[in-house]
């Protein structure tokens, strides 16, 4: 356990028995049961199982106003608090900076149980934790990593990660956001684009080019970036769904200190690979959960509009229940390597492809059986609410890492096939 302002005590490593048993005592005090059948996916309840009964809101990203946008993120700081304070927050991370210095086994006993009971959505700190953080381990100075983990594991902070530009997005050796040194500071200038949740968050992860006459790969370098700092201008972008998850940041004359740069001087690429890395594991392998409760609406739906029973029908939906559970054991296989203290590899890369091959499936499953429904709102309940999902599936494929480069780098780099021709 852990005392009220997060610090571990020495009490030795608990066994998994007596670990499943504080688990199950702070979620009995902090939390209620999920009802049976019940499900979420990111950014809505899915109900409970009955047809025509609680939420139909199937989105992939979130569609909230900004007092919505507000409530949830004070009530995930408020959980995320709470959970860290009990030993709970980051169970694997080192014991300096937080952590509770646990194994996988005991994650995986905590996520079991946690699966059993109703959370906020927690969604706000995924990008923190699954990409930002790791890469700050990985490469920060002792003062950013005492500066930051705690407080992103805690929710004192949110993370976003600030790579992608208008013309660099596949491409992301091409990014054109400078920083020039100035002293024991660096002076950022430049635009990035697609930043998900840049409006809510505290410290970004910029990759900014530091020598404009290295080679493009060679040329780069990686800072954590204060995202309230003079110069840091956040604009909403407005997705085809209407609401507004991804931003356009501005960067003019931001000043970073040195101390927080990641890794050496233009040696950001390294940098930015293993932040891609565990992208791709956060995308890929935490999709599981939101994928066997979308595929039980898909089934439950299948029957509410009698096509259970038709063979077309039928296939598809086997072919999203097959592909789903493949996927599964493929990303615990990969995150089995990561939780031996390998650094998350190209294999992960399978992970996110899985996963958006089989969002279009399911979008196509959808369409098979809606018809029309889906895209003309009736006001029939678990119709015309699965458009947002299906309007959302294009975005996933883009997110992580395009399918197309996905594919290059499994060919090029797991199976080791011919480099793709250059242009």
């Amino acid at each position: 356990m852990t005392d009220r302002d997060g610090d571990p005590h020495d009490g030795g490593q608990p066994t998994e028995q007596e670990f499943e048993a504080e688990v199950r005592a702070f979620y009995e005090a902090h939390a209620m049961r999920r009802p049976v059948d019940a499900g979420t996916l990111s950014t809505g309840t899915l109900g409970t199982g009955a047809w025509g009964t609680g939420s139909d809101k199937v989105g992939l990203f979130p569609e909230r106003t900004p007092e919505e946008e507000a409530a949830e993120l004070a009530e995930a700081k408020a959980w995320a608090a709470t959970a860290f304070d009990a030993g709970l927050g980051w169970i694997t991370g080192p014991l300096a900076y937080g952590g509770r210095g646990l194994t996988r086994s005991h994650q995986q006993v905590h996520d079991r149980i946690a699966s059993e009971y109703l959370r906020p959505p927690l969604g706000v700190f995924t990008i923190g934790l699954g990409m930002v953080a790791p890469t700050i381990l990985a490469h920060a100075t002792e003062e950013v990593r005492q500066a930051t983990l705690r407080p992103l594991y805690r929710g004192d902070l949110v993370g976003c990660q600030l790579f992608s530009e208008p013309g660099a997005g596949s491409d992301l050796a091409s990014v054109q956001a400078r920083a020039v040194r100035d002293g024991d500071e660096w002076v950022v200038d430049g635009q990035k684009v697609w930043t998900s949740g840049a409006q809510l968050s505290d410290i970004g992860e910029v990759l900014c080019r530091t020598d404009p006459e290295a080679p493009k790969h060679r040329g780069l370098t990686a800072f954590v970036v204060d995202m309230h700092a003079p110069g840091v201008e956040v604009r909403p972008l407005r997705q085809m769904t209407g609401g507004a998850s991804f931003n356009e940041v501005f960067f003019t004359g931001v000043r970073i200190p040195d101390s927080h740069r990641l890794g050496e001087v233009n040696d950001g690429w390294r940098v930015a690979l293993t932040t891609l890395m565990n992208e791709r594991a956060a995308i890929g392998g935490g999709s599981a959960g939101a994928g066997s409760s979308l595929t039980r609406r898909l089934l439950t739906m299948a029957r509410a509009f009698g096509r259970a029973d038709d063979p077309l029908v039928r296939q598809q939906l086997a072919a999203v229940v097959v592909n789903e559970r493949v996927a599964s054991y493929t990303n615990l296989r990969a995150l089995a390597s990561v939780a031996a203290g390998q650094a998350p590899g190209p294999e992960l890369s399978v992970a996110k492809l899985a996963l958006t091959a089989n969002m279009v499936r399911t979008a196509e499953t959808v369409a098979s059986i809606l018809g029309p429904k889906l895209v003309a709102d009736g006001g029939e309940w678990g119709t015309y609410a699965w458009s947002e999902y299906v309007l959302g599936v294009p975005g996933m494929r883009i997110a992580g890492g395009t399918d197309e480069v996905l594919r290059n780098i499994i060919g090029e780099r797991v199976l080791g096939l011919p480099k793709e021709p250059s242009a």
